[in-house]
């Protein structure tokens, strides 16, 4: 395999799809020399067939709003490889959203999923819909016109979508109940439901803790400890909600949390009241983060930056992908930073991913540090299949394991000659070869 080769074909075809394009480079990058040793992926041509997603759907999704008026949407669904299991990947409901973000996510989602050592396959979908502003009876009727054109295409052995960004237990149930009525079944063929209906424990807060969970795993390994260390987070939805909450729970002190219009900087740390107010401000104020510092007065808002500026020990970018670049990096490093764990998909540019390794920083990719999320939505698929709940206790117990499992393997695939851990490169290797085998395995399909 000659990695220039490969991208030079995927840029003539797909050159407009950035992310796209970013995320394949990287896990190809990191497999080059495993694959060579393996010719047998190269006869099967095992590359060219895992970079493609299997199909993909687009469709108009036309709704009604409050004052009668017809909207319409996009809507896609990228089903990506289900060598492994049925696909497996949230909805993202957002106007940012496109093909490229999409198929970023849905092969990321591929080898996140193989990590977990669940039997899921890779997908992504969504919609440039965006939730906010939007009244309960209007996403209610988005989310049954989305469903109405996807309804033939998903199901608890096919394809099993969950929840993202702009898709939570609300939407999640206008779609699995319309879904319910269409195919005339009750199955678990979304995660993140509600409680009453199939959900499972601890679900919203999973990416989080999972997140925390490879974090101490990386700091263990070098004798330290999360107890007493600073933490910044960026964002302040379920993912920063939940690495906030673990993280303060196990004694660190995290100090930020940033939303679009800039960042709090809390020198006294988040305490439960505190990150019980960051949900009211989710639910109450469109993902601005500046009444956080009225309702706080010790505290500080900075309009229109990001928290990588403060000095920490440990940075944890939960929000969005490319979000931490080179200039974030270097101030991270030159105000040593130990630890940086992406929890968001993607969440530093290649160029601070290359400075944190050649400075030898602790840091870890999304699809190790957040498998926790799909983990816990994977244990809900047993759950419902089962017919049976889980106390959150044994969800917890099956998370913590699931992430321990996820760093061993990391580090197998990951060390290096000097003693560093790699974990872009242990990450990627480790699932592509368990997705490279099985497709090797299943033959020409």
């Amino acid at each position: 395999m000659k990695v220039k080769e490969i991208m030079n074909r995927l840029e003539a075809r797909y050159a407009h799809e950035r992310e796209y394009l970013q995320a394949v480079h990287e896990v190809l990058e990191s497999i080059e020399d495993i694959y060579n040793q393996h010719p047998e992926f190269e006869k099967a041509k095992i590359i060219e067939r895992i970079v493609e997603p299997d199909r993909i759907f687009t469709f108009k999704v036309p709704w009604q709003d409050d004052r009668g008026e017809i909207q319409i949407n996009t809507g896609y669904r990228v089903q990506f490889n289900n060598a492994i299991g049925p696909y497996k990947g949230g909805f993202r409901f957002h106007s940012s959203v496109t093909l490229s973000t999409l198929k970023f996510l849905g092969f990321e989602q591929t080898f996140k999923n193989a990590l977990t050592t669940l039997p899921m396959g890779g997908a992504k979908g969504g919609s440039d819909f965006n939730t906010r502003g939007k009244s309960d009876a209007e996403v209610m009727r988005f989310c049954q016109a989305f469903i109405t054109e996807l309804w033939r295409h998903i199901g608890p052995d096919t394809d099993v979508p969950a929840g993202d960004i702009g898709v939570g237990s609300r939407e999640i149930g206008y779609m699995y109940g319309w879904y319910r009525k269409l195919a005339r079944e009750n199955t678990g063929v979304l995660t993140g439901k509600g409680m009453t209906w199939g959900g499972s424990l601890i679900r919203p807060e999973a990416t989080g803790f999972g997140g925390v969970y490879f974090v101490e795993h990386m700091l263990q390994r070098q004798g330290l400890s999360i107890k007493d260390k600073t933490v910044v987070v960026s964002g302040f939805g379920n993912v920063a909600w939940g690495a906030a909450l673990k993280a303060t729970e196990l004694g660190a002190k995290v100090i930020a949390i940033s939303g679009p219009d800039g960042y709090i900087y809390d020198k006294s740390g988040l305490d439960r009241a505190k990150i019980d107010y960051m949900l009211y401000l989710r639910a109450t104020c469109n993902d601005v983060v500046q009444p956080y510092s009225d309702e706080f007065p010790e505290a500080v808002f900075v309009a229109g930056k990001k928290p990588w500026e403060l000095k920490c020990d440990i940075a944890m970018p939960c929000a969005i992908q490319n979000e931490l670049d080179a200039d974030d990096a270097q101030r991270l490093v030159d105000n040593g930073v130990i630890c940086v764990a992406e929890v968001s998909n993607m969440g530093c540019t290649p160029e601070a991913v290359e400075l944190f390794i050649r400075k030898r920083k602790l840091y870890a990719p999304g699809k190790a540090v957040n498998a926790g999320g799909v983990s816990v939505s994977g244990l809900e698929m047993s759950q419902n299949a089962m017919k049976l709940n889980w106390t959150r206790e044994e969800i917890d117990e099956k998370l913590k394991l699931i992430m321990q499992n996820i760093h061993e393997s990391c580090v197998q695939y990951g060390m290096q000659t000097d003693g560093y851990v790699d974990y872009v490169k242990g990450a990627n290797i480790a699932g592509f070869m368990k997705v490279a085998r099985a497709v090797l395995e299943q033959g020409l399909c």
